[in-house]
């Protein structure tokens, strides 16, 4: 059996895989970060008590997937966006208090790993997992095996900065893609131009209707999304890009973003495919119960 757990800004999902793969057992709860990072780690532990009694007499293996990452120089979480985690041992934390062995893993990697293995990216031999969501993650992986880099960065493509000029980002930079071309980022952004506090479906609905700073809005969104990938394609040509996180469900990014990547890529043809994920809002989970299992990690 494999157990998976998503720790994510506004909800913690845990997973059961049986041997051949499939789903035995599903829950989300909310993650409640106002409770602080004892109040967290508390959560989880909840959780993983429930699949335990779903595996039943079949002890799970444990893979979490978290934002940010785990850093080898000192041990502790870096670089999550839900930052009460942030220079805490998450890791070593967890461990104990669930008592059992478990791997942690970059949320996105996870995306990444679960679509390249199960998803739209199999059997293609670079994929490049884009998360689109409340903020921007990413993950590589070649030859079936996550590259995390040197630093456990690899992927971060959320924090490549590309407009100096634009938003401060919880990161201490200025215009990263995060705050760009993310689901939060475009909220914040809509509300610093207009006043407005919006949802950026009602963003989305107020362009589509024609409203003109809403369209004009929109349209510089998909340029810096246009902007953001041929950036990534210049420097790692993947075979694919496959775009998850609730972002990814607008048709617009695979056409009008799409001729947005094609204007900027450094070739005279833009031959990568941008695809929409096939695992669903689960990839995540899917992908931290297959980490647990060490497949292809």
């Amino acid at each position: 059996m494999r157990a998976g757990i998503d720790l994510g800004g506004t909800k913690i999902e845990g997973i059961l895989l049986d041997k051949n793969g499939h789903e035995t057992f599903r829950k989300r709860i909310p993650t409640r970060q106002e409770n602080g990072y004892a109040g967290i780690l508390d959560r989880i532990a909840g959780l993983y008590a429930e699949l335990l009694k779903a595996a039943g007499s079949h002890p799970p293996t444990l893979g979490i997937g978290t934002p940010g990452a785990i850093s080898p120089k000192t041990g502790l979480l870096k670089n999550s966006n839900t930052q009460c985690l942030n220079a805490k041992p998450l890791g070593a934390d967890l461990a104990k208090k669930l008592g059992v062995p478990l791997v942690f893993e970059n949320d996105a990697n996870c995306f990444a790993l679960a679509e390249a293995t199960l998803g739209a990216g199999r059997g293609k031999n670079m994929v490049f997992g884009i998360i689109m969501g409340t903020g921007c993650g990413g993950g590589l992986v070649i030859q079936g095996r996550l590259h995390r880099g040197l630093q456990s960065i690899g992927g971060e493509w959320g924090h490549m900065a590309i407009d100096p000029q634009g938003p401060l980002c919880y990161c201490g930079a200025r215009g990263c893609v995060e705050t760009l071309i993310s689901g939060g980022g475009l909220q914040k952004r809509f509300e610093l131009d207009t006043g407005e506090t919006k949802s950026f479906e009602e963003i989305v609905a107020r362009a589509r209707a024609g409203e003109i700073f809403a369209k004009k809005f929109f349209a510089r969104f998909l340029k810096d999304f246009g902007r953001a990938v041929a950036n990534l394609i210049n420097v790692l040509d993947p075979d694919v890009i496959v775009l998850g996180g609730g972002v990814s469900n607008l048709e617009e990014l695979y056409t009008v973003g799409y001729q947005e990547i094609e204007k900027q890529v450094f070739s005279d043809s833009l031959e990568t495919p941008v695809v929409r994920h096939v695992l669903g809002d689960s990839a995540g989970v899917i992908g931290a119960a297959l980490v647990g299992a060490g497949v292809r990690a």
